[in-house]
């Protein structure tokens, strides 16, 4: 059903920060603006709406966010006005989003008119069956109608007037057509069953709204900022400058995005990422807003206002994922619009066709004609397919998974091959030492700090991790004179004044020393996916190092459950190829290739896609011709990272690949309820159409039939929140 009147729900806290509105910017020759209309839930109203602006010259382009009741409209300069008020001519109340209240912070409709109207009803059901006069039920059930149905007939005939067969017009019409045939008490009953089924149906949907705009929950109306003098002061986080310092105090909750400048301490950041366990922040380390700081106090530069931070940008691309309709909800969308003018014209030709041809009773088949018209709305099926589709999104923003489009949560299932990058992905991306062996007779101490003085020197991330081993083993480095980078080979330079190198295997052979058992040694370590480096002098060879890319903690069972879930997989790689197979053989890829460019990565993603649908796992700025190649592109670690969030068409917040089998399995998932709806849709309305031709329906049967099937399918898609 879903065509309520929007004024429903107000539990959400009222504190709550409202949603982060962009301002109205230019798209192409118009201008994009954003409006809120709490009447709009169904398609039959975003019909109305389309025709009423869609032959306005000022209006370029619409798009619906039924769920979220949003239309984005693209138009001309000056023209806002006078698009707001063709809306207001369909008995609509359009605000623009910055102007309008958020979501759930709406006057709930007070529930006495409803009750004094059921009240009316059951009056006018106990005067027909106690044999009061007819006109006793005739006055309690007109009463009725009018102190709970004037809002329907009201949106009811507005709709007609417009040329739309809405569940509101449909509803006036069988109320009106049983009053006619003097049918009071059901017409009240009906009339009463409705309103109480939108009450609740309007309660079910703000849940699914207020699954999103919960995110907006977790962050705080203000901020701790530092003023001139140095002293501290709260103020309104939304007016915090990007550059300002703000204190985070022990076990609150973090108002902006910043980097911390002083103080150490653990942030839960599973709000946005799902983590389980907090996350060790200290000087120079990103913090997000949302998130809850631990035990100890930090201070922070602010690197973005709050209408820019990383979870603004979530929500934002939640609710635009929102508005791009999945394969399924295109279908159904094209369904109802044949449906209901199909049912519509059942109705007209039973009420008719049996009393001209077949000399039926013209009052019972314009009854029977009724009860279809209830039938004829198909909002249960209409409204199932987006309130599924935000149940997943929502549910998958929870764990840290960002879907930029039911297209996408749907067409997950699908999946048959996940390449996946290498560093940063299967690994952490940054090498560290694993191997120190002296060589001959040198001396283990001595040799340690003479590489960790030409390491320091140096910035190449091989370098960098025996420098930092040495840090972390309290190793003091030698002192380093006419130092020397030589590229792709390794560093050298003078300490005491004799010459010493720290280099690879090329440089080794270039300079003569690579004797049979040390190439023995270094094509061992290069077999076990390790690059080896060698610390010599002018006379001899003193140690070897081996650094390494270790694997990610959860590579291994993330990809052990792809492989349940029936989905092959391929390492891409531009690393050697015995550095591939090692780390792939540890992880269980399926296939590996290493030696890769990003065209070579391109044309393997293709070859892929011939054996069914491919996702690409990378860090969604490199590699992107393969990543905008695959059917899905998973983003890694985009926490924070806006080109990530953009660029991906799933952004995992964190880098747990074992979200990418957690959103195939909310993929599955959302299909699963999504057939359930709607096969219960269909087949619920199926069983009273039958049941009305056959003479044994009833008009309040059908609305139990069409408001209880429409309180299932939200309720069965609402499941989803908790997965």
């Amino acid at each position: 059903m879903g065509c309520c009147d929007g004024q429903e729900g107000c539990t959400g806290r009222k504190d709550a920060a409202p949603a982060p509105a962009p301002p109205p910017v230019l798209s192409g020759t118009g201008i994009r603006t954003r409006l809120r209309i709490l009447e709009m839930d169904c398609p039959t109203e975003e019909a109305m709406i389309r025709k009423q602006l869609g032959s306005m010259a000022a209006v370029e382009h619409l798009e619906f966010n039924l769920l979220g009741r949003i239309l984005t409209v693209i138009h001309a300069p000056g023209s806002l006005d006078s698009i707001l008020e063709a809306v207001r001519a369909l008995g609509f109340h359009p605000r623009p989003e910055e102007d309008a209240a958020p979501p759930g912070a709406e006057r709930a409709k007070a529930w006495w008119p409803l009750v004094l109207s059921a009240i009316a009803a059951l009056g006018s059901e106990a005067a027909g069956w106690a044999g009061l006069p007819p006109w006793t039920a005739a006055v309690l059930g007109i009463l009725a109608v009018a102190i709970g149905g004037l809002p329907t007939y009201r949106k009811g005939w507005t709709a007609l007037y417009h040329g739309n067969l809405n569940i509101n017009a449909l509803m006036s019409l069988a109320v009106t057509g049983a009053m006619a045939l003097g049918q009071w008490p059901e017409a009240a009953m009906v009339m009463v069953l409705f309103a109480v089924a939108e009450r609740l149906e309007a309660r079910s949907l703000d849940r699914a709204r207020r699954a999103i705009q919960g995110l907006l929950r977790l962050i705080p109306d203000t901020a701790t900022l530092r003023q001139a003098d140095g002293s501290w002061r709260d103020v309104p986080a939304a007016a915090v400058p990007v550059g300002s310092v703000v204190r985070i105090k022990p076990g609150e909750r973090i108002a902006l995005d910043g980097e911390v400048l002083g103080g150490r301490s653990a942030v839960d950041q599973a709000p946005i990422t799902g983590e389980s366990l907090p996350v060790d922040k200290a000087e120079g380390d990103p913090v997000f807003a949302g998130t809850i700081n631990g035990s100890g106090a930090l201070e922070c530069r602010v690197t973005a206002v709050a209408s820019d931070s990383t979870l603004a940008h979530i929500i934002h691309a939640v609710e635009d994922a929102q508005g791009a309709k999945a394969p399924t909800q295109r279908f159904v969308d094209r369904f109802a619009k044949t449906y209901t003018p199909a049912v519509f014209a059942l109705a007209v030709a039973v009420a008719v066709l049996p009393p001209l041809l077949a000399g039926g009773a013209w009052s019972a088949w314009i009854y029977r004609a009724l009860v279809l018209l209830v039938i004829a709305c198909p909002c249960a099926l209409v409204i199932s397919t987006p309130v599924t589709i935000v149940s997943g999104l929502a549910a998958a923003a929870r764990r840290g998974i960002l879907i930029k489009g039911g297209v996408h949560l749907e067409e997950g299932r699908k999946l048959a091959w996940l390449a996946l990058d290498k560093t940063g992905t299967l690994t952490h991306g940054k090498p560290v030492q694993t191997d120190f062996e002296p060589w001959g007779d040198a001396d283990p101490g001595q040799s340690r700090r003479l590489a960790a003085g030409l390491a320091a020197r140096s910035d190449h991330p091989v370098s960098e991790a025996v420098a930092r081993a040495a840090e972390e083993a309290d190793v003091v480095p030698f002192a380093v004179e006419a130092f020397e980078a030589l590229p792709g080979r390794g560093v050298r330079g003078l300490v005491d004044g004799d010459a010493h190198f720290l280099g690879n295997h090329r440089l080794v052979e270039e300079l003569g020393r690579c004797s049979p058992e040390l190439e023995a040694r270094l094509d061992a370590l290069e077999r076990q996916g390790k690059t080896a480096v060698v610390l010599g002098d002018a006379r001899r060879i003193l140690a070897v190092f081996a650094v390494a890319d270790t694997v990610r903690e959860h590579s291994r069972e993330a990809v052990a459950d792809l492989h349940r879930l029936g989905i092959r997989t391929m390492m891409l790689t531009g690393d050697n190829p015995h550095t591939a197979q090692a780390i792939g053989e540890q992880v269980g890829i399926d296939r590996i290739q290493g030696n890769l460019l990003p065209a070579d990565k391109l044309a393997l993603i293709e070859g892929l896609a011939a054996e069914g649908p491919v996702g690409m796992a990378g860090d969604g700025i490199n590699d992107a011709p393969a990543l905008a190649r695959a059917d899905i592109g998973f983003s890694m670690g985009a926490m924070g990272t806006d080109v990530a969030i953009e660029a991906a068409d799933v952004a995992l917040m964190d880098d747990d690949l074992r979200k990418v089998p957690a959103f195939v399995r909310l993929s599955q998932a959302t299909h699963a309820v999504l057939v359930q709806n709607i096969a219960l849709a269909l087949g619920i309305k199926a069983v009273f159409l039958a049941l009305t031709l056959a003479g044994r329906g009833t008009m309040w049967m059908a609305v139990f039939a069409d408001m209880g099937t429409s309180l299932l399918v939200v309720g069965n898609g609402l499941r989803l929140l908790r997965k």
